[in-house]
């Protein structure tokens, strides 16, 4: 019975080891598989489908192939970071449902396809810094409700719609710094929800502005909204922002505000500083300022364009009886110089009349 149990326990152990790829190091009891630096090509096989957590970085990975990941349907961290990944299958990550962290930092990632993203709608933590990434997919708004750090700094975004934001409910943590962001009209709705975002408890890196030139290296959430303006005369968009920003701010006020949450200590997503206090946001309550102002001007300029309407028009009344009046003074001055002529042909003819009969 000895020899049984003894011949059994040895199976098992052998199977434990050889679940282990001979390239990583595995820890069975913390089901941790470590494959950093080991110069692979390829995603490791004969993982033990108990892993937890695989460290797949500073490797030669090229791509994600389908369903990449089918031998461990329990991954909760995979980390992918510090490659030479160019492409992404759709169903790379297809079957990790219990996936909470993913870093594909420095890579060379251009885009990210809707359908990567449906299977790991669980994920806390998302990693695509140091990518070349031009825009994100909209099935981000979809699937991750329960993120709070999201890191996209140092990509290629020039712009990013507030709707991908506003569905991460529980986002802590964002970063953006490094972008070349176009800080034009279709940015104010960002700048809106970070300023939002930051008097929530919120933490942001930066936005730094590369175009237009006139507000170059400067930081987006600091701009002025007067150098705005000029979007209200080619887009509406503007004043639907403010107006969902002012309904936002109200609901907040009116006590939907929770607690600020801290980053956590030591987390490669934590950017220096600390996030502001809301009593420290001044900017929040620059906006009706702006409306009031907005709205003063309308009316001064409507009240100066009537004055000048009415200027115009007693200039052009003027005008017209000035004619009027010195129209009437030639007549007069003729008809006189008519009668007046006819006077002196009379005297004339009656002075000829007289000398007759002396003759």
């Amino acid at each position: 019975m000895a020899g049984v149990v003894f011949a059994l326990s040895s199976l098992l152990l052998f199977q434990t080891v050889s679940s282990c790829p001979k390239e990583c190091s595995c820890d069975t009891h913390a089901k941790v598989v470590d494959c950093r630096g080991r110069g692979l090509y390829d995603i490791p096989r004969k993982l033990h489908e108990d892993t937890l957590e695989l460290y797949l970085q500073n490797n030669r990975l090229r791509g994600l192939g389908s369903m990449s990941f089918r031998e461990t349907p329990q991954l909760q961290i995979l980390d992918l970071a510090n490659n030479s990944i160019t492409t992404l299958s759709p169903s790379a990550l297809l079957g990790l449902r219990s996936l909470k962290v993913l870093s594909l930092a420095n890579n060379s990632i251009r885009e990210v396809d809707r359908r990567l993203l449906v299977s790991i709608r669980n994920l806390t933590i998302l990693d695509l810094s140091f990518n070349t990434i031009g825009g994100l997919p909209g099935a981000l708004a979809d699937s991750f409700h329960f993120l709070t750090h999201l890191s996209l700094h140092y990509n290629r975004l020039t712009k990013l719609d507030r709707i991908y934001l506003e569905a991460l409910g529980n986002l802590k943590v964002l970063q953006l710094k490094g972008n070349p962001w176009r800080c034009d009209c279709h940015l104010i709705g960002l700048k809106l929800w970070l300023e939002t975002f930051a008097f929530k408890g919120g933490v942001v890196d930066s936005v730094t502005c590369i175009q237009p030139h006139l507000m170059l290296e400067r930081d987006l959430r600091h701009i002025p909204y007067e150098l705005f303006h000029s979007c209200m005369i080619t887009s509406y968009s503007y004043l639907f922002a403010n107006i969902h920003y002012l309904d936002n701010k109200h609901r907040m006020l009116s006590g939907h505000l929770h607690p600020s949450p801290r980053a956590p200590s030591g987390s490669d997503f934590s950017p220096p500083g600390e996030a502001l206090l809301p009593e420290c946001e001044a900017k929040q309550r620059s906006r009706p300022v702006n409306y009031r102002r907005a709205i003063a001007t309308v009316v001064i300029t409507g009240v100066v364009c009537g004055i000048v309407c009415l200027m115009m028009l007693a200039a052009a009344v003027y005008g017209c009886a000035y004619a009027a009046i010195n129209a009437k003074y030639q007549r007069e001055l003729k008809k006189k110089a008519k009668e007046a002529g006819s006077g002196e042909e009379r005297k004339n003819i009656e002075r000829e009349e007289d000398k007759e009969p002396l003759e």
